[in-house]
């Protein structure tokens, strides 16, 4: 079976035991894909790359909420004097 790795680093999850830090340093910031038997386990990421990708998730989920809500407006229309 072909896998995709998403990352242009890759490691084995048997480096990863042995020096967990300093494979997540070789990524230099980005996604370190761990391999296990040649086949991507699972992908280490960084705590600011992770907070990214968790705004990025947040933003598509706000987003989606929006797009809902457009299908239906309800349009009030208001005159800033009235405020």
């Amino acid at each position: 079976m072909t896998y995709q790795i998403l990352t242009n680093i890759a490691a084995s999850i048997t480096a990863l035991k042995r020096n967990p830090m300093g494979t997540v340093a070789e990524g230099e910031g980005n996604a370190v894909a761990i391999l296990n038997r040649n086949e991507p386990a699972f992908y280490c990421v960084p705590p600011e790359l992770y907070a990214y990708y968790r705004d990025l998730a947040e933003d598509a989920q706000l987003n989606a909420v929006a797009d809902e809500r457009m299908k239906d407006p309800d349009i009030v229309s208001v005159n800033l004097d009235d405020l």
